[in-house]
């Protein structure tokens, strides 16, 4: 089992059409979907897994958060031992509360934080003891890399790496768009135990946000996947160290995603 405390672990699409969505990312990345627990209604919450299990889930946009304006969006997880207390804790080293602590029947207990620059980002305490088995490297479905667009890149780096413990690796250069930092969730610090990056916000993303990356097999035929299921490649195939080729992309409701996969004959 795996301590999931202080990382990314679930990953949630609120979306304006669920089917499609399944229907889309099923054929894109090879999910399967099954209800969680007897959810009654129409449009019950999904579960979508990977080859190595469960990786997160799909839901309609609340009611009451459309009516906010919320569009489709991919939100992420982070693992808490206490909620309530982490939530405080976040608060002081900078971060804000958007959706105090609650219960969710059956689930357990979240709540929706927002770090300094803006990104969302949940706190999840489930209510079973059981931790979730760690996910093997690569693994077809899954989330192999995380991405942060931030509005304000010093003020969030002191924030993950302080408040959740996370480590620094190395620092790229990107010119212009100012250095992508890359840093592991579980303390290490060599590139195979890198999880993600931290970088400023580019002037054509609108929003700071966590881009979550999926594992694909060949990058190209998902790229083919992408277009003929209506979604849009915004950038890529582009290489990236460690011989693996990512895109990111729109689904066709509009939420933002990215994979990461190989090229036929490529080995990484």
């Amino acid at each position: 089992m795996a301590d999931m405390n202080g990382q990314f672990f679930w990953y949630e699409l609120m979306t304006s059409d669920p089917q499609a969505a399944l229907a889309f990312y099923g054929d894109v990345v090879g999910w399967t979907a099954q209800p969680f627990g007897d959810a009654p209604g129409d449009e019950p919450y999904m579960v979508v897994s990977g080859s190595a299990g469960p990786v997160g889930g799909v839901m309609a946009i609340p009611a009451e958060a459309k009516d906010c304006g919320m569009t489709p969006w991919w939100g992420g997880y982070v693992g808490s031992g206490d909620v309530d207390a982490d939530a405080a804790r976040l608060v002081a080293a900078g971060g804000r509360v958007q959706r105090e602590p609650e219960d969710i029947p059956g689930v357990g207990r979240f709540a929706v934080m927002a770090d300094p620059g803006g990104a969302t980002f949940m706190l999840l305490k489930g209510s079973s003891p059981d931790e979730m088995d760690p996910v093997p490297p690569m693994a077809m479905g899954h989330v192999g890399w995380h991405e942060l667009y931030s509005s304000d890149f010093d003020a969030d780096l002191d924030f993950y790496t302080g408040a959740f413990g996370w480590t620094k690796g190395e620092a790229m250069d990107m010119g212009e768009m100012g250095l992508y930092q890359l840093v592991s969730q579980t303390g290490g610090s060599d590139f195979q135990s890198m999880s993600g990056g931290i970088m400023p916000r580019p002037k054509e993303m609108p929003v700071p946000l966590w881009l979550f990356y999926f594992i694909v097999g060949d990058i190209d035929a998902a790229v083919a996947r992408v277009t003929a299921g209506g979604g849009t490649v915004l950038n890529g195939p582009m290489a990236v160290p460690g011989g693996g080729w990512i895109i990111q992309a729109l689904d066709p409701q509009g939420a933002m995603f990215a994979l990461v996969g190989m090229r036929a004959g490529e080995e990484s």
